[in-house]
């Protein structure tokens, strides 16, 4: 059998997503450096390639923009990303509604949708998630890995600190509202007690958006298989993060066979239904740091959106059927996002 144009005609003919990409971040530091046409230069060719219909583009603000600027940061890159998306002449849309996600998909299009990666934008006023809902931003990671109005994030290693704390008391206002309008939660990034607060003060599907199994890989960025259940329970999915270190991608360890351990085990917990893919490429947004004079490393363990490929591959290859890899490339992502957009 060959795998591989299976795998190909699978991306080619199916709604593939990718939930996590800092895409906003990477054109914002790249037009502060002179740069244009972000998407088109990049990014938009692997994305058709890898036969990608919806991307989700994260809002990251940087440590060393906080706290005075956070608002500022993420206008900015709300801003550079829709001029950005201009620049594609009509191949690329922002998606605010599901008439927009039908856009993408049945013309062709790649669809971006806007999500925060931490509320650190919003501060501690309420009123600011209705204004971001207004510019577009459909879901929200309540946190990065650290602290914040909302919730404490998780660390990537072990570390010292001192007691953490779960939602605060605002922190449970924001995902009640955003509950109210149609706001996906994204619980990546946040530690186990606010997770378990998600599950306590919500009812909707919600998402980890870029973790992968604590079991295969002990970080507690990753999800332990309670966590995994709840969501499952809640019918929300997980979307697999391609970091090595995330993934636990040893040296001389083949990496696209390690992201399949992380997804094999999820399907033979909870089923081919809650998995999917966030890969979370940081490469691209690592070289446009050069106002920070970032070095850039090799975080990735795909080269680009076009080696999303190889994994389809090597799932069918262990015996995971077509429909389910329709699921996991996409199908599964398209579900939550047409259920929650209107």
């Amino acid at each position: 059998m060959d795998y591989k144009e299976i795998a190909l005609e699978l991306h080619r003919n199916n709604i593939v997503v990718d939930t996590h990409l800092d895409l906003a971040g990477e054109i914002y530091n790249r037009y502060i450096a002179g740069e244009k046409e972000v998407i088109k230069n990049y990014y938009l060719k692997n994305f058709k390639q890898g036969g990608f219909r919806l991307i989700v583009s994260s809002l990251y603000i940087n440590d060393l923009y906080l706290p005075e600027m956070a608002l500022r940061v993420a206008l900015g890159q709300i801003r550079a990303l829709i001029e950005d998306v201009e620049f594609c002449q009509g191949e690329v849309i922002l998606v605010k509604t599901k008439e927009d996600l039908n856009t993408a998909i049945n013309e062709n299009k790649v669809g971006i949708i806007i999500s925060f990666e931490g509320l650190e934008p919003i501060g501690s006023d309420i009123g600011l998630l209705r204004i971001f809902y207004d510019l577009g931003v459909r879901a929200a990671g309540l946190v990065w890995s650290r602290r914040n109005y909302v919730a404490d994030g998780c660390s990537f290693i072990p570390v010292e600190e001192g007691q953490r704390g779960g939602l605060t008391r605002f922190g449970v206002n924001v995902v009640k509202n955003m509950e109210e309008m149609n706001m996906l939660i994204d619980v990546s990034h946040l530690n186990d007690e606010g997770f378990w607060d998600v599950v306590k003060f919500t009812e909707k599907p919600f998402i980890a958006s870029h973790s992968n199994s604590r079991t295969i890989h002990g970080s507690m960025r990753n999800l332990a298989d309670e966590q995994i259940r709840a969501i499952a329970d809640r019918k929300g999915v997980i979307g697999i993060n391609a970091i090595r270190d995330i993934a636990g991608v040893r040296d001389g360890e083949a990496p696209i066979s390690k992201l399949a351990d992380h997804i094999e085990y999820i399907i033979n917990l909870v089923g081919a239904d809650h998995v999917g893919y966030g890969f979370d490429l940081c490469n691209g947004y690592y070289e446009s740091e050069l106002k920070f004079k970032y070095i850039p490393y090799n975080s990735d363990s795909l080269s680009s959106h076009v080696e999303a490929v190889l994994l389809t591959e090597e799932l069918l290859r262990r015996g995971i059927s077509q429909e389910e890899c329709k699921l996991i490339i996409g199908g599964n992502f398209f579900r939550i996002f047409n259920d929650i957009l209107i």
